[in-house]
């Protein structure tokens, strides 16, 4: 079970997910694997000082990535897309 900060591992900050920020006050975070949606919750509300109205969670499968002749492979994630309550917002998406 990982701790309150390695559960939230760092903030996605993309385009289409800063489309998804403005439009839906939805915020997007790479989170530890093992994390579950009641974790994930909890450890954006203690950190932030926000309240969540819903957790979505995916996986994401790591790409083959060539280096010349040789073929590795990036390691797989977990993504995690956190709505909050209207009015709330997390200052690190908003620079």
């Amino acid at each position: 079970m990982p701790t309150l900060h390695r559960t939230v591992v760092r903030p996605l900050i993309t385009e289409k997910s800063s489309a998804a920020y403005q439009a839906r006050n939805e915020y997007t975070f790479q989170v530890h694997p093992e994390a579950t949606k009641p974790q994930i919750r909890s450890a954006i509300e203690q950190l932030f000082g926000v309240k969540v109205t819903g957790v979505w969670t995916s996986n994401v499968r790591g790409k083959e990535k060539r280096m010349g002749k040789n073929v590795g492979r990036r390691p797989t994630w977990k993504k995690a897309i956190v709505t909050l309550r209207e009015g709330d917002t997390i200052e690190i998406f908003e620079g």
